[in-house]
């Protein structure tokens, strides 16, 4: 397996825009501690599924080398903008975009000059360190027609090309968890889950996945999906999971909490 690190974050861009607000600060510490434990695990790139790059032709998959810019988030352009810099592993991305006939899927790489990079990959790069000319990415978008079946095959798909060019690689998948946010105006500073169900959900399927009980949640996942929404139906899990073959050792949940009352969770899993 080339996998050498994998974990989950939030795509919401709060705990970068606003880390002095304690309830997405912790989460902002948790995204700084997953991303020096991926430098410490020495990938060649990073796998990124972000449920926020939405795409309906095509599987499309970045293959522009460096791309940079500002970026003001469409919901929360009162809290500042998020400059980026990100360099792309595109030998490793042309190689999915070839690879994904082998599993039935039309893809397409995207390579021009501004291009608007999500919210969730900008982010997870900023507070992670990800990124960069020594973590190169590989981003995947979030085809909203495919199933999570499929955004799993695309998982398994990316690790096997990364393994086909010798390379370890880190996996992320970005997405939250419950769905739910205030649609009224709250004090951020006791900002808290939307509702007691969605919470419940949320620790019941992070517990899960600390266990590393596989079966069981993909048992669970349906119900969850139906209950609490989580984002795209929690595909970015499931890119997790096909990078992994479908197992993991064992998980960390390194933070959870609210983000305007959706649910977020930064998770570490043990390939």
């Amino acid at each position: 397996m080339p996998v050498v690190s994998a974990f989950l974050v939030p795509g919401s861009p709060l705990p970068q825009l606003k880390p002095d607000n304690l309830p997405w600060g912790r989460i902002g510490a948790a995204f700084q501690r997953v991303g020096r434990a991926l430098a410490t695990s020495r990938p060649d790139a990073v796998l990124v599924y972000s449920t926020q790059w939405m795409a309906v032709l095509d599987q499309q998959w970045l293959t522009r080398r460096r791309s940079s810019g500002t970026h003001v988030d469409e919901n929360w352009h009162e809290f500042g903008s998020q400059p980026f810099d990100i360099t792309a592993d595109t030998e490793l991305a042309h190689a999915c975009v070839a690879a994904s006939a082998r599993i039935g899927v039309h893809a397409r790489g995207v390579n021009y000059d501004g291009f608007p990079i999500d919210t969730g990959t900008i982010t997870a790069c900023t507070l992670m360190e990800m990124g960069t000319p020594e973590r190169p990415l590989v981003c995947a978008s979030n085809n909203l027609y495919h199933s999570a079946e499929l955004t799993e095959k695309l998982g398994a798909l990316a690790a096997g090309c990364a393994a086909e060019q010798g390379k370890r690689v880190a996996v992320v998948g970005i997405g939250g968890l419950s769905n739910a946010m205030f649609r009224q105006a709250v004090d951020i500073r006791s900002d808290r889950l939307a509702n007691a169900e969605d919470d419940k959900w949320n620790q019941r399927v992070l517990q899960l996945i600390e266990s590393a009980d596989v079966a069981q949640l993909r048992r669970v996942l349906p119900d969850f999906v139906r209950e609490a929404k989580p984002e795209m139906g929690f595909k970015h899990f499931h890119w997790i999971l096909g990078a992994l073959g479908g197992r993991f050792t064992s998980a960390r949940v390194h933070g959870y909490g609210p983000l305007y009352g959706s649910g977020g969770a930064v998770v570490e899993f043990m390939p």
